[in-house]
């Protein structure tokens, strides 16, 4: 039996998760958490083959979420799901030590799949993800989604998060607010983003916010 912990915030998505690996007869749910604290609790108090974790829960990052595991819990097999495009994040996942890693909108089709090849030893990652890191290695090992933009990119982001409006961050780096909302597509589009709450949400996530 494969023992699965699902860890995401949204407990829509946790109730659809549940649904689909409840039809398998080799597959027990043993347990969920909606924060990145909950989820180092819930693996103490239930014994878990398979963690599923949602990249963008409240709380401690999931990248700091992995290496945590690795260290306290190495048998633990992550399977990382994810709504962000997998060429911005799976290479950051398997570095931290996930084993495999799923966009949200590929789940319904492949996680029982994914879930089974990882319990057995390997590694998933679907064609287009596969494709992604290979473009990241030849970036360089240490380069991630925002080492991509720009010195005024970098402003627009940082005057984004803090709540500033396009007016004020154009005031502050001497452009106009239409160049600041021009920046500001560039930026989304670069990280593989849609909105300036995914950009305050990966900010939190990757230190970026004061």
């Amino acid at each position: 039996m494969i023992r699965v912990l699902i860890a995401d915030d949204h407990p829509v998505v946790r109730e659809g998760l549940k649904r689909i690996l409840g039809e398998q007869s080799d597959i027990a749910i043993v347990g969920e958490a909606a924060t990145g604290d909950e989820v180092l609790g819930a693996l103490r108090t239930a014994a878990s083959d398979i963690l599923l974790l949602d990249i963008a829960m409240p709380g401690t990052r999931f990248v700091d979420v992995l290496k945590q595991l690795k260290a306290d819990h190495p048998r633990v097999a992550v399977l990382v799901l994810s709504v962000y495009p997998e060429d911005q994040f799976a290479l950051r996942a398997f570095r931290a030590g996930a084993r495999g890693y799923l966009t949200k909108d590929h789940a319904p089709r492949q996680l029982v799949t994914a879930i089974r090849h990882i319990h057995g030893g390997g590694r998933f990652i679907t064609p287009t993800a596969a494709e992604g890191l290979l473009v990241e290695l030849e970036r360089g090992p240490e380069t991630v989604a925002h080492d991509l933009l720009s010195e005024q990119e970098h402003a627009v982001l940082r005057g984004l998060v803090a709540g500033k409006s396009a007016k004020t961050i154009g005031a502050d780096l001497d452009v106009s607010p239409k160049t600041v909302s021009t920046y500001r597509s560039r930026i989304l589009k670069k990280l593989g983003l849609e909105s300036n709450a995914d950009l305050v949400r990966y900010a939190i996530q990757n230190g970026l916010a004061e």
